[in-house]
């Protein structure tokens, strides 16, 4: 005799919704937690974390993204827009007295911005940058650190390493001037892989050391009337310098506050191949 054969109901599964299953996605394995791609907002979910995109990276290190051999941009903050504040704050005080804004006239009382403030925050953010394996980064603030360390110094009247009137003195300082246009127009060319703003900073302030360099020509030579407005258009160009520091400076922070801000920067990463990758890989790419 078969016996009966017994019904039995399946419970049906419950329905989960997708913010349960979202949550569900955050399950624990092997002591890590395990969770599953994400792409919104630029982020993309690993095996072991959180990882930026390459265009994000790039908007807050102002780096292309590279491979690095540890895990110090997760363990230290964000040190670029700490030089970043150093280099807008001395650069806006600079244009503002070239350009004479309320009488403002001569170096001397602002001279512990141009040894201080701006190259000690840019000394301890190219060392943090160093540290955390962003090259191009690193270059500009240290850079820009011994620029206005430099400037600051031929600016201290208690050196009297020369006389302000005397020609010889002015045409070295034009000379000067001409050496770090060069080396800023250099910058600008790698700067083009990372963002328009960050390109036309370098750009600006390139221009503006040429600017300069005949104003400090022009004085050599007695010219007066034309030195004085190669002055006035040397600090303007610095002073949209100053303007695009601030705005790159606010997009930083905002990224790293959470800020529910999204402004453009003109992003240039893909224009190039992509860098997030092996140097070793690149160079086989190049090979083929």
């Amino acid at each position: 005799m078969v016996p009966p054969i017994c019904e039995t109901t399946v419970p049906a599964k419950p329905r989960i919704s997708p913010k349960m299953m979202r949550e569900e996605e955050r399950t624990e394995s092997n002591g890590r937690f395990r969770v599953t791609h994400d792409e919104e907002n630029g982020l993309f979910r690993s095996q072991t974390g959180v990882t930026m995109s390459p265009e994000m990276f790039e908007k807050l290190y102002l780096s292309p993204k590279v491979p690095h051999a540890g895990d110090f941009n997760k363990r230290f903050a964000n040190p670029t827009a700490l030089g970043f504040f150093g280099l807008v704050v001395t650069t806006c005080t600079f244009a503002i007295i070239l350009m004479g804004w309320g009488g403002a006239k001569g170096f001397a009382p602002v001279l512990g911005i141009f040894l201080f403030v701006g190259p000690v925050l840019l000394l301890v953010a190219m060392v943090f940058e160093w540290i955390m394996g962003n090259f191009f980064p690193m270059m500009t603030m240290g850079m820009f650190a011994v620029f206005w360390l430099s400037f600051g110094v031929l600016q201290m009247p208690t050196l009297q390493l020369g006389s302000a009137a005397s020609p010889e003195y002015n045409a070295v300082l034009g000379v000067y001037l001409i050496v770090w246009g060069f080396a800023f127009f250099t910058f600008f060319i790698f700067a083009c892989k990372i963002n328009v703003v960050f390109a036309v900073i370098f750009l600006l302030v390139s221009t503006s050391c040429f600017v300069l360099s005949g104003m400090y020509w022009k004085i050599s030579t007695g010219d007066m009337v034309v030195a004085g407005h190669l002055q006035t258009a040397g600090g303007a160009i610095l002073f949209v310098v100053a303007l695009l520091g601030w705005y790159a400076t606010f997009i930083i922070m905002a990224g790293e506050m959470r800020l529910p801000v999204n402004l453009p920067v003109g992003d240039l990463t893909h224009f190039w191949p992509r860098s997030d990758v092996e140097l070793a890989a690149t160079e086989h790419r190049n090979s083929d």
